[in-house]
């Protein structure tokens, strides 16, 4: 049976102060941080986990992140450094729907999209206070059209959207690959632990957590859906990283990032 490799896809960098990374901790000053997606190349399938971010539409709504972007850095230009296209790819799986996490998704437009419910109807329906993050439509509009029509209810979303799967709950997608909820940064974030065979499990805690140092403070970032899950959340990846003695791969933290092996490298 093929085996499971892992490669990281850089995706660029973008810029906040230390009083939103680190919420409350007294922090100050501008920090510059990784946006990454992951490609499990697995005998089931290529399942893309974040897309990070389009720096077009990342600099017209939020241009005080600095979004730095080459095109080697987009999907299209990482999946090339692996002699792959967006064709190729089979599931796209979105933490959450933020928009440097879901950037380059339109760029796979044959793949199925998973993702869990709640993210979902939170992206068709979202709180005037998460329209900016949730703003970037490009992959899906038509799902963001339909919630100007009355007539449909907030249930049972994948019957105007064949492409999509969603999810409640912790979920195995595919053997050795799971989907653990770490709800609070939205109403639906999801993270994923990959099992490789020749290494610890892989934990990537998406934007339940950014960094190792939010981790060791047990300090959340700003801008949760609901602060009270998202430091819950940040305690179950501990527990989790604990009891799969899984590596955690932290989102939004340069220091690691600096240590991580990124494509065309695999994690085998």
């Amino acid at each position: 049976m093929k085996e499971t490799k892992v490669y990281l896809l850089d995706g660029g960098t973008m810029a906040l102060d230390r009083s939103y990374l680190y919420l409350n901790a007294g922090l100050t000053g501008e920090e510059r941080f990784p946006v990454y997606g992951v490609l499990v190349d697995h005998a089931d399938g290529k399942f893309i986990f974040d897309t990070g971010f389009d720096l077009d539409h990342t600099c017209k709504t939020v241009p005080f992140t600095k979004p730095l972007q080459s095109s080697r850095q987009t999907i299209p230009g990482q999946l090339d450094l692996l002699k792959m296209r967006p064709s190729d790819v089979t599931h796209v799986i979105n933490s959450h729907y933020h928009i440097d996490h879901c950037g380059g998704n339109k760029h796979c437009s044959h793949a199925t999209t998973i993702c869990h419910k709640c993210e979902l109807e939170a992206f068709r329906t979202p709180r005037e206070s998460e329209k900016l993050g949730y703003s970037d439509t490009s992959f899906a509009p038509h799902i963001r059209d339909q919630s100007r029509d009355e007539n449909i209810g907030s249930g049972d979303l994948d019957i105007f959207t064949p492409r999509f799967e969603t999810l409640t709950g912790d979920q195995e997608i595919a053997k050795g690959v799971y989907l653990f909820e770490t709800l609070g940064h939205t109403a639906g974030h999801y993270s994923l632990m990959v099992n490789l065979p020749h290494r610890r499990p892989m934990l990537f805690t998406a934007d339940a957590c950014y960094s190792k140092k939010n981790l060791d403070m047990m300090c959340i970032q700003a801008g949760n859906r609901d602060e009270s899950q998202a430091l819950t959340s940040i305690q179950r990846l501990k527990d989790l990283a604990e009891k799969y003695d899984a590596e955690l791969f932290f989102s939004h933290d340069a220091e690691s990032y600096e240590s991580y092996q990124k494509a065309p490298y695999a994690y085998v």
